[in-house]
């Protein structure tokens, strides 16, 4: 089954000879490939480019070794071009190409030619290479299946599909496996023989075995408020591992440079300012962080966490954990500070949305803990409830928005202002 990915597609058709080079990054087997060699390739041939004009080049593959030479792929590059009609060229895990800022900057230079790049690590978008670019390239970031992509692929009803989604993820190959001991078993062996081994290589990891329990920590905490400290703290005490606070931030940053995870700041909303630790740290994909686990912790409230944290993401938006400054009474004329958490705060241009995640509301005490930060935020910008059950969209006498699950995961344009 082709999955339809319209807004990767509609963001690359919108960037077409706009002179920048298209860099389309992601985790490992999200289908950035697909999305370029396939579906975008067709859009063109639809639209009448001729196949010959279409430079394509899969720079991981053996066969391509030679063009990993930035002189031979220049010259094939100029070679092929025969006539002044646009000419596209697509390259692969760019980052495999010596020397590729240089080529790519090369290739801007040719009045005729349209570029995009596929990459698995956000390296190649360092402060470094965007300088060397001078603002030439333009980001499209592609995330694994959001529940309105995946369940377009999933055979059974919705309430089934979510159960599937929060436990297996959404790699397209997962949403297009029948059978959930096939979804295991290629996400174990993925993680294990692609990712991990992936990033040992690449940064010459020395301390193996101390990454893979890193990973096993980050995928046990998410929803938690975690920093590096508090890492090395359980290391010691639950591993017997002597293993540093410097190494831990710089794992972290290569688990993010692979974009395995994501770090959520913390932001005082009534401060208006940037905390710092702790933070928390998100999985890309719900189904790689439960494999490494061996499908063992399915905690549906985290999870569903992550998934909505994900799809924000995926939508553009800017995500933050929030933070609200309280003074209650504790006894007479006594006042203690609390700190209410804000799961989310979501930015996009001018908008601004408050959200909490909330698996269950069970008794009227649940219902006010969940409510409690938001009643305490005084600012106009809209606050937002999301719950896994089936409920109608209504605004409640606090002005705060409750939200089924389903009808914010299936309708991109959800939000009410």
């Amino acid at each position: 089954m082709e999955l339809n990915r319209e807004t990767y597609i509609s963001a690359l058709i919108d960037r077409k000879h706009n002179g920048l080079i298209k860099m389309i990054t992601g985790v490992k087997q999200s289908g950035k490939t697909y999305l370029l060699f396939t579906l975008f390739k067709n859009h063109l041939l639809q639209q009448g480019v001729d196949s010959n004009h279409i430079l394509e080049f899969f720079l991981k593959d053996r066969k391509s070794r030679k063009f990993r030479n930035p002189d031979t792929i220049l010259d094939f590059i100029e070679d092929s071009i025969k006539d002044d009609k646009q000419y596209y060229v697509f390259l692969d895990e760019v980052q495999m190409l010596d020397e590729f800022e240089e080529v790519l900057n090369s290739l801007l230079h040719i009045r005729n030619l349209d570029v995009y790049v596929t990459g698995s690590n956000s390296k190649f978008l360092s402060k470094d290479i965007i300088t060397e670019f001078r603002g030439r390239g333009d980001e499209i970031h592609v995330y694994p299946l959001t529940f309105r992509e995946f369940i377009q692929a999933y055979d059974g009803d919705r309430y089934e599909a979510f159960k599937t989604y929060i436990t297996f993820g959404g790699l397209p190959y997962v949403a297009t496996t029948n059978t959930d001991t096939q979804r295991i078993e290629y996400l174990i062996r993925q993680f294990q023989t692609t990712y991990l081994k992936d990033i040992e290589e690449r940064y010459q990891i020395e301390k193996v075995r101390e990454m893979d329990d890193l990973i096993k920590v980050l995928a046990s905490t998410i929803g938690a408020l975690s920093n590096p400290t508090k890492i090395a703290a359980t290391f010691k005490s639950e591993l017997n591992s002597d293993i540093s606070v410097p190494t831990i931030k710089q794992y972290i940053t290569y688990l993010e440079e692979c974009f395995l995870i994501s770090e959520a700041n913390r932001y005082d909303v009534k401060g208006r300012n940037y905390i710092g630790t702790p933070v928390k740290y998100y999985f890309e994909d719900v189904g790689l962080r439960n494999a490494k686990l061996g499908f063992r912790q399915i905690e549906e409230t985290h999870l569903m966490e992550n998934v909505i944290y994900n799809e924000l993401r995926a939508r553009g938006y800017l995500v933050d954990v929030g933070v609200v400054q309280s003074k209650e009474l504790e006894a007479e004329d006594s006042y203690i500070t609390k700190f209410l958490e804000v799961d989310f705060i979501a930015y996009k241009g001018d908008k601004k949305y408050y959200i909490q995640s909330a698996y269950r509301l069970p008794d009227a005490a649940k219902v006010k803990q969940e409510k409690n930060s938001l009643i305490h935020i005084n600012d106009q910008f809209t606050k937002y409830i999301i719950v896994n059950d089936i409920i109608r969209t209504h605004r409640d006498d606090d002005g705060i928005i409750w939200m089924g699950l389903f009808d914010f995961l299936l309708n991109d344009e959800c939000f009410i202002d």
